[in-house]
């Protein structure tokens, strides 16, 4: 017992916690490994049977408890691998992790070779098998080489490279097994397990290990003597130091980024830029911000582990919240299946398509072919700001270290002397050269030890050996210099060759991360300024963190250069950035968790540099200017050892233990391996007071961790605090008991429920795989899915209703077309992870469309059956007298998944259910429809599982629920992004019928305009005043044009209103009239400009049924439309205050309208002309004292009293009145002329009040409104026709409307093609 607690006391701050060693169990002999995915065709040699640990030391340590069956699994993902002596056997290295419970992590390095069988049971099963699977398959004895057999790790390109040379020399049986004539290997895995991510010191250790058992002289001490001292005398190197320790034969020095550094990251990024190259590698990263399912494949695991870690490392100041498996073990693939973000690494099978690769689900998965160099990306996601600028700073970066920036291209220069560049493995010549650098890399790596003349034999029997010596000699490498490779060859400064390619690629690491951190330093340089700190201490901020709004999402964006709002509006709805303000918010409680604390210092460092100006909000590329410190720092430390370990030395240990067997790694001694020292420097150096500050410092950030366990918005994806072991060197294990800080039971059962919830989803539960722990592990998503849901939900009608933004002071709340269009992104990509989740069998790219698709067979197949059975009779209804109008639209899923299908622009299934999802979104029918598709239960049990989502009955209800919700607020999701589609429109002209003028003789025409473009002239047939046409998308429809061509006798029509509705989306809108159109009625008008507005939906039955006769007063919502006089006097008159007021209201519209950005600004038509526009506002200045009454029963307008003015100042001018006034005057007199005469000219037959609207429009957009107001007033015909006590014979009225009218000049004034269609200025 007192050998565990040595093992523990001081195991944070050790190097390594466990050595272990992985491999055939004899006493068991051969098991196959079912969860391996057997394959019995195979030979024996190529199937995987069962590994196991058979040893570990220490037993245990209590911070860090040892899991087997997860460590086995990790060290021989695919079981132990058989080989004969015409194999290759290259050892091979790969590194794994395992995330904790509390989500921190352990590093796994493992050195895996190939140790010759002696146990003759294991012969003889292993021949008994190949006899048998020879008299099964008797095909199969052709030669082939058995050096493609399942490898326990990474088939590797040397195998490959091999395989073909050495076939051909080998006799006809030796692709078989036979005990009398072969000899037999096993794989072998010696790991060690430590805290920190050291990659290259634990690689250069284990290959160490493992030459002191194959070199020709026992090592010079026990091997018990280096486990001893890695375990237990080696500690971890204190941030910013470094350390040398000892191997068998060579020293390794490893050293630590210090506090204010970019934290460690030991795993070579050059080889990531390598394998995928810069383009893909800024693709796959983009996709990781923006959190969607990543899966690597490849055959080799560390090249796994390498990108995964590569990738997250990149992400610096954020952390990948969700699940993080590099290498997914065989029988976790059911994993592949979760519904959430994750970052997985799948190994590939040899000689495996990816095209028979079924995969859950792929409607949001970045799928990544690391041997291939290539990427597949999710259809539709905006890309990292200044693509092309980073991407070119990255590739100086890399070409500096001889690298090519594109995929799986050699390096274009040799950086060390003693180093050739590494060469793609894509060209079939190449590989002998391959297998070189295999050999010298290895050699670099200390692998080789003795071994270096068999293989350079083995070469010597090659065809293409005289064109490695040639490439050799180019390169500048003697190949009888190999020899020296092994780690004696001195480089630059007296540092070996391995030391040289270390210090190398860990100067081109932290520049490479260095120009990452540089993008985020600078799109968040003002973040704090947008963070809300509105709890008063942490417990109640951790009580009420779903309710609080944290971040002001909108102001934030609103400070962004336009071309990063796309990205940026996307990436700060994820979970990492909501961690990572959350960790902010915190740390005014707390201390600052590590992470945050390196990113605020850079910050605050910039801003010391550089104060914020406004050029900081410019788009302009900032390139990195700290890459020459970060290198220099890295190469102080490697130069200047801060630190040496204790010498491995002899240990007390019986005569006649730790015997030597050259090629046999022995069984060490464990009751030396179990106990730690008691007497060295090292262990002693922790005094009282230092133990005593160091374990208050440890329960601060232990409480960090636990406090960042928190549970976010997005369901159960809770965060993964990896980052708190960075400082966990020299303190003793945290006290289980919470700090007195946050001891409040509330903050206790957060912390409690969010671990609870993380356990079975960061990273699976590789012991235990029972159906219960799968079961328990889906419910788990399940719930998490419905929070995610209720989350997303609640929030799109947040940003669309704005209340909440309102009441905390953000101004008007109006959410952008761009995080409207980011939320609904977000929403179709939870909706196909739901669909996704427990698939009976994959169909398709979109689970959600391939489930629509098996509905509309069904449904099509009853609708031939009831063929003969009555369909809805809207257009029957509609026919009848009472009820001229629109017939109602049913709603119906399959008709809106045939819209989808005729769309020719949508070219996949993931498009098609987006598509349809912002469709049904948009006609409010999303909870409807799903509900509808759900309810064929038949069908939802044939295509799914029984612990998927959609068969959870409860959960379901209250999905549906939630997208119930949605219908409350207004989206046009789908008009707004399918812009080119063709649309088809229903347009119905509804007349005031009591007044028997429904019936015209004349042709009647309209023009459709909405603010994506117009329909062009339609005729309608005569009295039949619907017609039906397809036109490309408008968008919203702002106005109709109608009018006629006053052919016949009855020429007069008295319209009430037109109704045009959108066949695909449902909307309706409305465009009242309430006029005549004919000679000598009204106006004079044959055409008129109606502005439009959406009709409720509940509105539908109103005008169904017929629109009723409008108040004598005044047309139905067209108050100023008719004249003062027609009302005979009797019509309601605003008081003068109500006139202003309403001109000041219409100028602030305008005013509003032109400081949103320009893509939310809608319709400028509507402000100008519509219900409460400036025009209708200026005819009521103008009626105002109007004289007004009937000349011979003759109506006079507004325009009348225009022309006159007109005509008088064309008199004058002509007489020569004029030509006294100042000249600008004269000017804008001339001005006002011309305008009026270009309208009374114009071939358009509008009516006055149609006149008097489009010099109004024209006067706003010229900005000639404030020059022809005093003419106007001066003009003597302004006496004869207002009365005394008008608005516009007070010159202070007027004098005040122009300043009014003066604040409009600030702006650019469009007008619509429909307004100003025929008029020449």
């Amino acid at each position: 017992m007192s050998g565990t607690n040595a093992a523990s006391g001081a195991a944070p701050c050790r190097f390594a916690h466990y050595f272990v060693i992985c491999g055939i169990d004899t006493e068991t002999g051969l098991e196959p490994d079912e969860l391996a995915g057997e394959n019995f065709e195979q030979s024996p040699l190529k199937r995987t049977f069962k590994s196991k640990v058979l040893a570990h030391y220490p037993e245990n340590v209590e911070w860090n408890p040892f899991d087997q069956d997860a460590v086995n699994m990790l060290c021989m993902p695919k079981g132990l691998s058989f080989r004969t002596q015409a194999d290759s056997r290259e050892p091979q290295f790969h590194s794994f992790l395992i995330t904790r419970e509390d989500g921190s992590r352990t590093y796994g390095f493992v050195h895996t070779f190939y140790e010759e069988v002696t146990s003759p049971q294991i012969c003889s099963a292993m021949q008994t098998l190949y006899q048998m699977h020879q008299a099964e398959n008797p095909s199969s004895a052709t030669p082939s080489s058995s050096s493609s057999s399942s490898m326990d790790s990474l088939a590797s390109s040397l195998d490959e490279a091999d395989s073909p040379s050495s076939s051909s020399c080998r006799s006809a049986a030796c692709g078989g097994y036979d005990a009398s004539r072969d000899t037999l290997y096993v794989s072998k895995a010696l790991c060690l397990i430590t805290p920190m991510p050291f990659m290259h010191g634990c690689r250069r250790f284990l290959s160490q290990m493992h030459r002191a058992v194959t070199a020709a002289s026992p090592p010079p001490l026990p091997l018990e003597s280096y486990v001893h001292n890695i375990l237990y005398e080696v500690p971890l190197p204190p941030p910013g130091r470094s350390l040398k320790f000892h191997g068998v034969y060579e020293p390794i020095v490893c050293q630590r980024p210090g506090p204010g550094e970019l934290p460690l990251a030991d795993f070579p990024l050059g080889q990531t830029f390598t394998l995928l190259g810069v383009e893909n590698l800024v693709q796959l990263f983009n996709c990781t911000l923006l959190e969607m399912q990543i899966l690597l494949y490849s055959q080799d695991y560390q090249r796994l582990m390498t990108v995964a870690e590569g990738i997250t490392t990149l992400l610096f100041p954020f952390q990948w919240q969700h699940v993080y498996v590099p290498i997914l073990p065989a029988s976790l693939l059911h994993f592949l299946d979760a519904p959430v973000p994750y970052l997985m690494g799948l190994q590939s099978k040899e000689g495996t398509d990816r095209s028979k690769l079924e995969l859950p689900q792929e409607a949001n998965l970045c799928f990544v072919d690391i041997d291939n160099h290539c990427i597949e990306l999710p259809e539709d996601f905006p890309q990292f700001p200044n693509k092309p600028e980073f991407i070119q700073e990255l590739s100086e970066v890399l070409l500096r270290y001889g690298i090519s920036p594109v995929g799986g291209a050699p390096p274009t220069s040799v950086p060390t002397t003693t180093t050739p560049g590494s060469v793609s493995t894509r060209h079939p010549g190449l590989k002998s050269q391959q297998a070189l650098r295999e050999l010298e890399d290895d050699g670099r790596n200390g692998n080789l030890g003795g071994e270096q003349l068999a293989v350079l034999e083995l070469l010597q029997g090659n065809a293409t050996l005289e064109r490695l010596q040639a490439l050799a000699k180019r390169t500048g490498v003697r190949v009888e210099a190999l020899r020296g490779v092994g780690g004696e060859g001195e480089g630059q400064g007296g540092r070996t060759a391995v030391e040289e390619e270390e210090l190398r690629n860990a100067k081109l690491n932290v520049q490479l991360r260095e120009v990452f951190a540089s993008r985020f330093t600078t799109m968040f340089a003002d973040y704090e300024a947008f963070v809300i700190q509105s709890a008063p201490d942490l417990e109640s901020w951790l009580t009420n963190r779903e309710q609080m709004h944290n971040f002001d999402k909108a102001s934030f964006l609103s400070d962004q250069p336009e071309p990063y709002l796309p990205f940026l509006s996307h990436f700060i709805e994820t979970q990492m950035f909501a961690t990572f303000i959350d960790n902010k918010i915190m740390s005014q409680w707390e201390e600052k968790e590590p992470l945050l604390r390196v990113f605020d210092g850079r910050i605050d460092k910039a801003r010391l540099y550089n104060v914020r100006a406004p050029s900081l909000r410019s788009s302009n590329y900032q390139r990195c200017t700290v890459l020459k410190e970060s290198a220099q720092a890295i190469e102080q430390r490697l130069m200047k050892i801060d630190h040496t370990a204790i010498h491995p030395h002899l240990l007390d240990m019986k005569i006649g233990q730790g015997k030597y067997e050259q090629g046999f790694f022995p069984k060490l001694q464990s009751d030396v391996l179990s106990v730690g020292p008691t007497n060295n420097k090292w262990s002693n150096r922790t005094a009282t007071a230092q133990r005593r500050k160091d374990r208050h410092r440890q329960q601060t950030e232990h409480l960090t961790l636990d406090n960042d366990l928190k549970e976010q918005v997005e369901g159960c994806l809770v965060l993964q605090n990896s980052m708190a072991f960075w400082e966990w060197d020299k303190a003793s294990p945290p006290p289980l008991k919470p700090p007195k800080k946050s001891a409040s039971e509330c903050c206790l059962k957060y912390m409690q429920e969010a671990r609870s919830l993380g356990k079975n989803l960061r990273q699976p539960k590789l012991s235990d795989l029972s159906p219960a722990v799968i079961a328990q592990t889906n419910w788990k998503f399940v719930e998490g899915l419905l929070k995610e849901c209720r989350m997303k939900t609640k929030r799109m009608l947040v940003e669309k209703m704005g209340r909440e933004a309102v009441e905390l002071g953000h101004g008007e709340a109006n959410i952008t077309g761009l995080e409207e269009n980011t939320l609904i992104a977000s929403l179709c990509d939870l909706l196909e992870r739901i669909w996704s989740h427990g698939l009976q069998v994959k169909q398709g790219k979109s689970a959600l469309w391939s489930h629509l698709l098996h509905y509309q067979a069904r449904e099509e197949k009853l609708e031939q059956h009831q063929a003969e059975s009555p369909v809805s009779n809207g257009p029957e209804r509609r026919k009848s007298e009472s009820s001229i109008g629109m017939p109602s639209l049913r709603a119906s899923v399959i008709q809106d998944m045939r819209h989808i299908q005729s769309m020719g622009e949508i070219k996949t299934d993931v498009g098609r259910a987006r598509a349809w999802i912002r469709l049904s979104l948009e006609k409010k029918l999303l909870s409807q429809h799903l509900k509808q598709l759900l309810s064929r239960q038949a069908l939802t049990k044939k295509l799914y599982k029984r612990y998927a989502f959609l068969r959870c009955e409860e959960e379901k209800e209250q999905f549906l629920f939630h997208l119930l919700s949605l219908n409350t607020v207004d989206y046009f999701c789908f008009t707004s992004v399918f812009t080119t589609i063709m649309i088809p429109y229903r347009a119905v002209i509804i007349p005031i019928k009591k007044l028997s003028n429904a019936m015209t003789t004349s042709n009647p025409w309209v023009c459709v305009s909405g603010e994506l473009g117009d329909s062009g002239v339609r005729q309608i047939t005569k009295n039949i005043l619907e017609m039906t046409f397809d036109c490309q998308n408008m968008g919203k429809l702002t106005t109709v044009q109608l009018g006629h061509d006053n052919s016949g006798l009855l020429a007069k029509w008295l319209v009430d209103c037109v109704m045009v509705r959108n066949e695909i989306t449902g909307h309706t809108y409305k465009f009242p009239c309430g006029r005549w159109l004919g000679k000598g009625v009204d106006d004079g008008s044959l055409e008129r400009v109606l502005i439009g507005e959406l009709a409720l939906p509940n509105a539908d039955e109103d005008f169904g049924r017929g629109c009723r006769t409008p108040d004598m007063q005044h047309s139905p919502g067209q108050t100023r439309r008719v004249s003062i006089t027609s009302m005979g006097g009797r019509g309601y008159k605003p008081t003068s205050a109500q006139i202003q007021e309403a001109i000041g209201e219409a100028v602030n519209s305008i005013c509003k309208h032109f400081h949103k950005p320009e893509k939310e600004r809608g319709s400028l038509t509507i402000l100008l002309c519509g219900e409460v526009g400036l025009v209708g506002a200026l005819e009521l200045f103008f009626h105002n004292g109007f004289k007004s009454a009937r000349l011979f029963q003759k109506t006079v307008f507004v325009w009348d009293f225009v022309e006159k003015a007109v005509a008088y100042m064309e008199s004058a001018d002509q007489m020569g009145d004029m030509q006294e006034t100042a000249e600008p005057l004269g000017l804008t007199c001339v001005s006002l002329c011309h305008y009026v005469s270009a309208i009374n000219s114009s071939p358009r037959n509008i009516g006055k009040d149609g006149k008097f609207q489009l010099l109004v429009c024209l006067g706003a957009r010229d900005r000639l409104l404030i020059q022809w107001l005093p003419l106007l007033v001066e003009c003597p015909v302004i006496q004869r026709m207002y009365e005394e006590s008008a608005l516009l014979r007070d010159r202070t009225t007027v004098n005040a409307l122009i300043a009014v009218l003066q604040t409009l000049h600030d702006f650019p004034i469009t007008l619509e093609a429909s307004l100003v269609k025929g008029i020449d200025l």
